[in-house]
């Protein structure tokens, strides 16, 4: 690995542990394989030490287009990790709330409705962990 690469993959680390938090992060190094372990090294560099890392937008900007894109898609778990990721990166319930009725309209009425279901299961869930 060339020093550029050395530089994103370290900056990918620490703004992906930033968002998600170390027990993810953790969980998903400890768990790579041989086989695996270039797609962790390919989505920390690439999503999280470049894309996540460029200036211009904040973690909260980029976390509610990231929820968007997620629900449009239909990618029901990572709709979960990154509603649990607010928590880390400033964007509200009301942001989420918006990201969703905008899925709704340009995505479709079925995208948005499961995102909010899923969105208020992970809620339920952070409010109690807050209150147990």
């Amino acid at each position: 690995m060339d020093d550029v690469a050395k530089h994103r993959h370290r900056t990918g680390l620490e703004v992906r542990r930033a968002v998600l938090g170390d027990p993810h992060v953790d969980r998903a190094e400890d768990a790579a394989t041989d086989f695996d372990r270039p797609f962790q090294q390919l989505i920390t560099e690439a999503a999280w030490g470049t894309v996540w890392a460029r200036p211009g937008w904040s973690k909260r900007e980029r976390s509610i287009v990231t929820l968007a894109l997620l629900a449009a898609l239909g990618h029901d778990e990572e709709v979960a990790l990154h509603v649990r990721a607010t928590a880390n990166t400033g964007a509200s319930r009301d942001d989420i709330c918006e990201a969703f009725l905008h899925v709704a309209i340009y995505a479709g009425v079925p995208a948005a409705n499961r995102a909010f279901k899923i969105a208020k299961e992970v809620f339920a869930q952070m409010d109690g962990a807050a209150h147990g």
